[in-house]
Parts: structure tokens; sequence; C-alpha cells
């Protein structure tokens, strides 16, 4: 287990152990990796981000991740593969699990409500970016892409 304090000052853990969940994660979060750089939305509020979001009623975490990242970025994924889960301990806590998916087909990108589409970033690029989102500069993302690099995955 990771501990860490976000941007927002909530104690944070993520852990790289599938389950039992302290909660039970209602929010997922992609990473996928194509072509040497990463996919992110433009989120129009919080900035540069790796696509994710709420799951919805009657939906799985593994549906929801696809549903996310396609309504953010227009990028179809298929392979999805879970990854770790942390708990953000907010009012009220809450979890959400990650995973990985690879790309199976770009789309025309139709500006969605919250996001302005999609960019692509390297890993210098992501660490440096002046528009991250605040939860993309914290201790945590920073040690998911760290282990990402020695995960199972064959990009």
């Amino acid at each position: 287990m990771f501990n860490f304090i976000d941007e927002n000052g909530c104690k944070c853990e993520l852990s790289f152990e599938k389950g039992p969940y302290e909660i039970e994660p209602k929010h997922v979060l992609v990473l996928v990796y194509y072509e040497g750089k990463w996919l992110c939305t433009i989120n129009k509020k919080r900035g540069i981000e790796f696509p994710g979001g709420k799951i919805e009623p009657g939906e799985t975490l593994e549906t929801a991740a696809i549903r996310e990242v396609y309504e953010e970025t227009a990028v179809q994924i298929d392979d999805l593969k879970w990854f770790a889960y942390y708990v953000v301990h907010d009012a009220p806590p809450f979890c959400k699990a990650v995973f990985t998916g690879k790309v199976e087909r770009i789309d025309e990108f139709v500006e969605e409500h919250e996001t302005l589409g999609m960019t692509w970033l390297t890993s210098e690029e992501l660490e440096n970016h002046p528009n991250l989102s605040f939860y993309m500069k914290d201790a945590g993302m920073k040690k998911m892409l760290q282990e990402v690099k020695h995960h199972e995955r064959k990009w």
C-alpha cells in the first residue's frame, strides 16, 4: 500500500493488489499508452488528465472504463486490464479502480460537455505539462506511472 496526501490535502491509499476493497470502487481511471504516448483528455475545468469518471447504474467497472474513455476522447479501447485502485479520504471517501487498455480505433471527436477532446503526451510531457489536472500532479500518479513500467502489459 502506497500512502500519500493529494493536492487537495486528502489522505490517499494506492494499491496494486486487486481487492478486497476497503471502499467499493465507484469511479474508474484508465491508462492507455499508444505509439510512445499517453492518452489524456482535456477537461474544461481541471485541465489535462487521464480519462475516467463515475460508473452509471447497471454498469460494471470495465464497462464504465470503456465508456468514459470513448466519451472523453473518441478512442475505442479493448483488452482492458485491472491495474490498481486508490482510495481518497475525502468527505465522503471514494475509491477509483484503475485500468490499462489498448487502442482499438480512434474516431473523430465530437465535443462533449466536460472535455475538449484528447491529447497524446510523452512521459516527459506528462511530467512537465503546465496545464495538468490537480490529480495528475500528486505522488499517487507518479507512483502509478513508475509501476506501469514494470507491469506485465505489452503495449
